[in-house]
């Protein structure tokens, strides 16, 4: 079935699958683009993350963002730590891999989806632009600020309504309650997404029995040791129960000079569902439970402490530094969730992204599938597939990176990794 004709589409979520899949309408319609999102915010808070740009991202942002400026650091080799910071035998691996941050995706999907200024953003007023004589459809397709990005709107209801389309209800930043008949929707909302406790309530996201804190510390601020093993470098350490993973990301307004990027890390504990300790690390300075992501700012000082002085304890040195000198943690718990469909309503609504699955971190897939979902999208509105390959492709990929992640979590916190220590 080929894609429905389409004159004003909304987008739920305005996170980087949404903007994602805005750049692709903006860039293969004529459609009207509304994004819809939940945040009070204008502009989403960086929670300093750094993201591996996988293959899908590097294709799309290639294809799509036609940015003048780089969006990575270069990782030269994969390796292993053993408990007192030494290099594991047999563990060096030298494989390029590419690493950046949510915050920089973010600012240039903006820039190019709605016209958010990205110049004051990044270091030198690079916030991109058109490279000349680059042939891409971009450069002479989309206008800057095309898209409207609606921010402060908790949409309550998505309904089919036949050739007609699909009623999106929402509340917005006023609280008044509005609806819209759109031709086409997508749901990018995440992997608690609305649209799909709505549409598949039996599709929960489930606690996997760990969490993950993260931070990032300044390049500047590390020992040499911790230099030589993470800058440039994608270190790991495995022990029984526990992985950390290092790697060095661009720095404040996306710095990508030696000495001005950070090292982020991500370290992953086991807690059991329900203990004291889970309820305790996600209770919040202010005595508010958070269910999944508990969030800069947030952490309690006695709990940072206690894990600050565990992490002298089992971790090998280097990793013990960084972690020691973050001033900004936050934690995410680690969580499940699988849809057996995307395609909704005669194929006039998907679900795209983390609201279909949520993937394990340890796969660093998250943003390569919203990309990867967002290149498939193009082929079914230029009408190089259609809608039951796009279903296809999109769910197959999304079932294999999925089981893949929980393969690699299980091993990693509750069996044997061949290089753990």
């Amino acid at each position: 079935m080929a894609f429905p004709k389409a004159d004003n589409i909304i987008i739920i979520g305005g996170s980087l699958a949404g903007l994602m899949h805005a750049l692709t309408c903006l860039t293969h319609t004529e459609a009207k683009v509304t994004i819809l999102e939940r945040s009070p915010n204008a502009l989403l808070h960086n929670q300093g993350a750094g993201v591996v740009a996988g293959a899908e991202t590097q294709k799309f942002f290639t294809k799509y963002v036609d940015a003048r400026r780089e969006i990575a650091v270069r990782s030269l080799e994969r390796l292993y730590l053993d408990r007192d910071g030494g290099v594991v035998e047999g563990s060096v691996d030298r494989r390029e891999q590419r690493m950046t941050s949510w915050d920089v995706l973010y600012r240039l999907l903006r820039w190019r989806v709605d016209g958010m200024g990205a110049g004051e953003y990044f270091e030198g007023g690079e916030g991109g632009g058109e490279q000349e004589g680059s042939g891409n459809r971009v450069k002479d397709h989309v206008r800057f600020g095309q898209a409207r990005y609606e921010y402060g709107c908790s949409v309550d209801a998505v309904k089919d309504c036949g050739e007609k389309g699909v009623d999106v209800e929402w509340k917005d930043r006023d609280g008044g309650t509005r609806t819209t008949t759109a031709d086409f929707v997508i749901a990018a909302d995440g992997a608690s997404s609305h649209v799909r406790r709505q549409l598949l309530p039996d599709v929960q996201r489930s606690y996997a029995g760990y969490v993950a804190f993260r931070g990032t510390v300044p390049e500047s601020a590390i020992s040499e040791a911790a230099t030589a093993a993470f800058v440039e470098k994608f270190a790991f350490f495995h022990t029984t129960g526990i992985q950390i993973l290092a790697y060095t990301i661009p720095g404040e307004n996306g710095s990508l000079r030696p000495g001005h990027r950070l090292v982020n890390w991500v370290w992953y504990c086991n807690y059991e569902d329900g203990s004291q300790e889970l309820e305790e690390l996600m209770t919040d300075s202010e005595g508010k439970r958070h269910a999944v992501t508990l969030p800069v700012g947030g952490m309690r000082e006695e709990v940072w402490s206690k894990q600050k002085r565990y992490a002298d304890e089992v971790l090998p040195p280097q990793f013990a530094e960084v972690v020691k000198k973050t001033t900004q943690p936050f934690v995410q718990a680690i969580t499940d969730n699988l849809s057996k469909e995307d395609v909704f309503s005669d194929g006039r609504l998907v679900m795209v992204g983390d609201a279909v699955a949520g993937f394990r971190p340890h796969t660093a897939a998250s943003t390569s599938q919203a990309a990867f979902d967002a290149l498939m999208l193009a082929e079914w509105i230029e009408g190089r597939i259609d809608r039951d390959e796009y279903r296809s492709r999109c769910l197959g990929y999304a079932k294999e990176v999925q089981t893949h992640g929980v393969a690699l979590g299980e091993r990693s916190q509750f069996g044997r990794h061949p290089f753990a220590t």
